[in-house]
């Protein structure tokens, strides 16, 4: 069954294991609709500028972790994508979290936002500021956040 509804979702993944709900959601979901997914990871680049680093060559390695570790959350939802059936396209970025979700569904003909949270409340939430929470106030794509556990 192909949907007009849907033809291209992203998944957005930290690569933790709070995200495997959400991954397993929009999985299914394009697996319903017939959709492409783009599995997409961000390098927080933004977090770079306030941590000082004294060695040189710090950054660059942290850079490297940090996309490596992207590389391989988008692999797993490429893996667990075709396991389905599903056309899963993936994307490493950088910058802002928030920012690069949302600019990237914007310009991609993106017809949902699948994320997962912590569904922290009160003053968590309030220190870690949640990036689910300002995808889902800013963005204008729909956005579905999917509660881990």
């Amino acid at each position: 069954m192909n949907s007009e509804f849907y033809r291209n979702i992203v998944i957005a993944t930290d690569g933790s294991e709070n995200t495997q709900r959400a991954i397993s959601y929009g999985i299914e979901i394009a697996k319903l609709s017939g959709a492409i997914v783009h599995a997409i990871y961000v390098v927080d680049t933004s977090s770079f500028s306030s941590i000082p680093m004294s060695t040189e060559g710090g950054w660059e390695a942290m850079y490297e972790i940090l996309k490596k570790e992207g590389k391989k959350a988008v692999s797993a939802v490429k893996d667990q994508g075709e396991a389905a059936g599903v056309e899963v396209r993936e994307v490493v970025l950088e910058g802002h979290p928030t920012n690069e979700i949302i600019e990237f569904s914007e310009t991609n003909n993106v017809d949902l936002i699948v994320m997962g949270t912590l569904g922290k409340t009160g003053i968590d939430r309030f220190l870690l500021g949640s990036v689910a929470e300002k995808v889902v106030r800013s963005s204008k794509v729909p956005v579905m956040v999917v509660r881990s556990g």
